[in-house]
């Protein structure tokens, strides 16, 4: 019969390599994520970007506050495209925050201070903020009034006789 060799100095650096292993990887997924910026980049499995603040990271919804997006406008006529910024709550619902899945981030960043996408939203929290678009109200619907009666048709004047009026 064989023995077996004892733990010895290879055995102890072994199990000290997991003990250390499972240490430096106890943080992930936990819900301590920081950010040294104050607005985060969240990427979407749908291709979608949002801008904002994030919390609630290690819930299964992260909340994103103060959002932005970004919206493609296309002139047709002159065949131009162009990236606008816009803040998310001139919507006619109104959002003030967005409630994501987070089955459906693949990456949350930070927005550097100095990027473009900064810039832009130091410039629209500078600019007034605009009037949400509300929707034109419908006339209201009046008691349907019967149309006027046609005026009576004027009686003709009796025909002149044949005789000329003499008898």
């Amino acid at each position: 019969m064989k023995k077996l060799k004892s733990w010895g100095q290879g055995g102890w650096w072994l199990s000290w390599a997991v003990l250390a292993a499972l240490g430096l990887f106890s943080g992930c997924g936990g819900s301590d994520l920081k950010f040294p910026t104050e607005y985060q980049a969240v990427f979407l499995d749908n291709g979608q970007v949002f801008f904002g603040k994030v919390s609630d990271p290690g819930s299964s919804y992260l909340t994103l506050r103060d959002v932005y997006y970004v919206q493609t406008l296309v002139e047709k006529d002159q065949k131009k495209t162009a990236n606008v910024l816009v803040k998310r709550g001139s919507e006619w619902h109104n959002p003030d925050f967005m409630r994501i899945n987070t089955k459906h981030v693949v990456v949350i960043e930070p927005v550097g201070p100095d990027s473009r996408v900064a810039q832009l939203i130091k410039e629209a929290k500078a600019a007034p903020a605009p009037k949400a678009e509300t929707p034109p109200l419908a006339p209201t619907p009046k008691a349907e009034t019967p149309p006027p009666a046609p005026a009576p048709a004027p009686t003709p004047a009796p025909a002149p006789s044949p005789s000329g009026g003499r008898r």
